[in-house]
This record gives C-alpha cells, structure tokens and sequence, in this order.
C-alpha cells in the first residue's frame, strides 16, 4: 500500500508533478483543494469567505483525515495544510510526506502568471508578490520541514523536465 503526501507553498508544483507522478505509478491522485471543493460544491475561496480560516481549516483538516484512509494515492495537500493542528505528523504517520521545495524566485515566476486565478495574489506588485512569498515561506518552513523527504522542484517547466522530476522523486522514495 502507497500513500503519498506532497506539501509545499502554491506553485510548488504539487499538482504538476502528483498528477505525472500518479499516473507513472498506477497510483491514484487527489488534489486535497480539488477533493473539498467537489465535496462541498463550493471553491476554497467560498469557504474561506463562509467559514473564516479556522472554520476552513478545520474542515481541510476532515477532509486530509478521510483521503489518508485512501491506499494507492498521492495527494497534494494545500499549501497551509502542513501548519494546522497535527497535521503534519499525522500525514507522516499515515505515508510518506514529500516537501518540494522551491527557490523563492521560482515560485515568483509561476505565480506571476497565474496571479489572476489565485485571490491572495490578484492584486500584488511584483515587489509585493515576492514579499509576500518569502515572508510566508519563512513561516511554513518549519512545517514544511518536518517531511520526511525533500524534493527540488524548480524545474517542473515542460514535459521532460517533469519526467525527469518524476523519475528522480521514484528514485528517492524507492518506488
């Protein structure tokens, strides 16, 4: 039985490299945003707005406790969903957790793309926005550094260098 945990600060990756990495593997894969929204029938951001952050993350907390029941998966949990309650060691007790990490000016880069799609970001200078994930990357850190196994994610641009991605992540879980 395979259970695997990708955490990391959005833009990671955790989406990109879960999903070829899933497929690859014959494994399953859930994206824990994904799996809450169609629960819910609602967005995160809805259920942000409805709930506040606590109400959220205790619900993300259900949620991350019902899919770590699942066997043959990789699930790509939320960025925050490391620094709530014991979510961390419950995700290393339950599987192997994979914190891939990011240069800062990486993250940047893809998230200055897709800033439109993301409420946090959306209305940020580009000063702002590096600001804003570098501070956040301090705080997580800690968290995030908690997994089990580090990954470099900084080369998740196209097709090949998410094989390589894949096959180097097979290779450092023994899989």
């Amino acid at each position: 039985m395979t259970r695997i945990f990708l955490i990391g600060y959005m833009g990671a990756g955790k989406t990109t490299l879960g999903k070829a990495f899933a497929r690859e593997m014959s494994l399953n894969f859930i994206d824990l945003d994904w799996f809450i929204e169609e629960r819910f029938h609602k967005t995160v951001q809805q259920l942000f707005l409805e709930r506040g952050e606590d109400g959220f993350r205790e619900l993300e907390r259900k949620m991350l406790h019902e899919v770590a029941e699942f066997e043959d998966v990789v699930v790509s949990t939320g960025g925050g969903t490391p620094c709530f309650f014991d979510n961390m060691e419950y995700m290393n007790d339950c599987g192997d957790t994979v914190f891939l990490d990011v240069e800062p000016a990486v993250l940047f880069r893809r998230l200055r793309v897709a800033k439109q799609q993301r409420p946090l970001l959306a209305n940020k200078s580009d000063e702002e926005l590096m600001d804003f994930i570098c501070e956040a990357l301090q705080k997580r850190h800690p968290f995030y550094s908690k997994a089990k196994h580090l990954f470099k994610a900084d080369e998740l641009e196209d097709k090949r260098q998410i094989q390589a991605s894949v096959d180097s992540l097979r290779k450092k879980l023994n899989k």
